[in-house]
């Protein structure tokens, strides 16, 4: 029985394609996918039930969670609590996430 799971992150952007979100890993207390957006593109996100964090891999925005303005760009870190309301805004380059749900969630996109 294997113990672990291994990725490339081009291995995975070539297994989303045109999806915008790819989940890749669920275990009991998580998942993990790849969240991509156009520059200028629309993030209809809602709230989820589930903690959250986005891994910037590549591209800028800002991140709005309820009235706050964060700006991410490649290695940013930003955690966001389940049930606030966050979408992704002013998207100047492609915007690739890596996303962490605990516990496992899929976000509608």
């Amino acid at each position: 029985m294997t113990q672990y799971q291994a990725f490339t992150v081009s291995e995975l952007e070539t297994q989303q394609g045109d999806r915008p979100y790819l989940e890749f890993l669920r275990r009991k207390g998580m998942s993990l996918g790849i969240y991509t957006l156009p520059v200028n593109g629309a993030d209809s996100q809602h709230p989820h039930a589930a903690d959250e964090v986005y891994y910037v891999l590549r591209g800028r925005a800002a991140l709005l969670v309820e009235d706050e303005r964060i700006d991410v760009g490649p290695g940013s870190v930003v955690s966001v609590d389940r049930g606030s309301e966050h979408h992704f805004i002013d998207i100047t380059e492609e915007l690739s996430l890596l996303v962490i749900f605990a516990p496992p969630s899929t976000p509608e996109t």
